[in-house]
């Protein structure tokens, strides 16, 4: 389930089934999951262990804050939906608008693909931006609160085992309590959920992991202002290597260097100027090296694999809990898909609110989330086993896939059409299986 196949938000569809919900982490998928609750319930708190920033800024419990974000079609659309004026104050902040189309150089199979025929929308700024301009947005729903410095401890449950609120402790170490009538876990892949339904007599979901082993390192360099292309170099099989850079507010490219199975990204500019040059594309080793760092220092973020938990699965759930997000499902960052996963996650939420009370609510978006997993868990994962080191389950049909799209990739480097329909599959605007409708296939398989 993608963008072309799922239902937009509309706030009229949600009536009040309760008195307060309780959100346990304010990045992208909590604030998302906030506003939706805010159409279902009086009173919505979103309890963050970090403080709330005044302004853009990295928070020091999410490390990847810091690295470059992809703001996909999905995740832009539904989040314009969710915050309208999102775009505008991401704009204000001296993001930018690029088309996707045209000012995005993508290498990949040995080429750049071609300029797409239609334009692409797609914002570039920060991932302290994009959060900046989504908590603004729900600063304007008046139901809801966002409490910074609350570190979650716990769930707190009924007699009957449903969870009926959340514990915590404040900067000071003092112990505090929220009831709620429902708890949403966005805190990531780091989520206490699984151990904790695992005391509480519950099975925990089944995971998979997929290992790809990335290591990234991010920089920021001076960018000419009248200069506004992104770049993408993906790991593309035997070269382990990958690279982008993405234009964002104040004059700057944010550049990411890549590395997979065991090619780890340097941690230091003359190791990174080396890593730099070795790429087939010039641009790379001209921005590392021949730039002005306005960085101090180098970003650096170890991702060792894809993780999928499988709550979907489970015959018994908790009542007055759900999990979105990362603590869900976590992709390999290298295709940019996690913001607008989580703006779809909260969509569901959306329309499982709707179509019911809070009665078996977590099955019931499970069901749903796992749609939007499988396309982009297929895709994801899938591209991933193009390196015969990735280890883990791996989707039917992955090796003949990948056959066809190296064909259809190849055929993109000259054909504008093709490259656009790749796009729209990345961007989360079209199913994987759209790249098989005849009107590409015939372009990809032609002689």
């Amino acid at each position: 389930m993608v963008l072309e196949n799922v239902d937009r938000y509309d706030p009229e569809r949600t009536s009040n089934v309760g008195e307060r919900a309780v959100v346990v982490g304010g990045s992208v998928a909590g604030l998302c999951a906030a506003r939706v609750l805010a159409d279902a319930f009086a009173e919505v708190v979103v309890v963050e262990r970090d403080g709330i920033p005044e302004t853009p800024r990295a928070r020091d419990g999410a490390p990847q804050t810091s690295h470059p974000h992809a703001m996909l079609e999905a995740g832009r659309a539904t989040i314009e939906d969710l915050f309208p004026g999102f775009g505008e104050r991401v704009l204000a902040g001296g993001g930018l608008l690029i088309d996707a189309a045209r000012e995005m150089r993508y290498f990949d199979g040995g080429d750049f693909l071609a300029d797409g025929p239609e334009r692409l929308p797609m914002y570039c700024a920060s991932r302290a931006l994009f959060e900046h301009a989504i908590r603004r947005g729900l600063d304007r729903t008046p139901s809801v609160s966002q409490r910074g410095n609350r570190a979650f401890t716990t769930y707190r449950t009924d007699d009957d085992g449903n969870v009926t609120g959340v514990e915590f402790r404040d900067e000071d170490g003092a112990s505090g309590t929220l009831e709620a009538d429902l708890v949403v876990d966005a805190t990531g892949r780091t989520s206490r959920t699984p151990s904790w339904l695992e005391a509480e007599g519950y099975d925990p979901p089944a995971e998979s992991s997929v290992e790809i082993d990335v290591t990234y390192s991010t920089i920021r360099v001076a960018r000419p202002e009248s200069v506004r292309h992104a770049l993408v170099v993906p790991p593309d099989p035997p070269r382990t290597r990958g690279a982008a850079a993405i234009p964002i507010e104040d004059g700057q490219w944010e550049v990411i260097l890549q590395g997979v199975h065991g090619d780890d990204a340097p941690t230091d500019r003359e190791g990174l100027v080396a890593f730099a040059e070795r790429f087939p594309v010039g641009e790379v080793a001209e921005l590392v090296r021949d730039r002005e760092w306005t960085s101090e220092g180098v970003h650096h973020y170890p991702f060792p694999a894809s993780l999928r938990r499988h709550y979907d699965r489970l015959d018994r759930f908790p009542d007055g809990l759900v999990v979105t997000g990362d603590a869900l499902a976590s992709f390999n960052p290298i295709y940019g898909q996690g913001m607008s996963v989580a703006a779809l996650d909260a969509l569901l939420l959306h329309h499982a609110l709707a179509s019911g009370e809070t009665d078996d609510l977590g099955p019931r978006f499970f069901d749903r989330a796992a749609d939007v997993v499988d396309a982009v868990w297929n895709v994801a994962v899938g591209s991933d086993f193009e390196f015969e080191a990735t280890t883990g389950p791996k989707p039917a049909g992955t090796d003949l896939f990948n056959r066809y799209v190296d064909r259809l990739v190849s055929t993109a480097h000259d054909d504008g059409r093709v490259t656009d329909a790749y796009y729209r599959v990345f961007r989360l605007e079209r199913e994987p299986t759209s790249l098989l409708r005849p009107g590409v296939l015939w372009r990809v398989l032609a002689p």
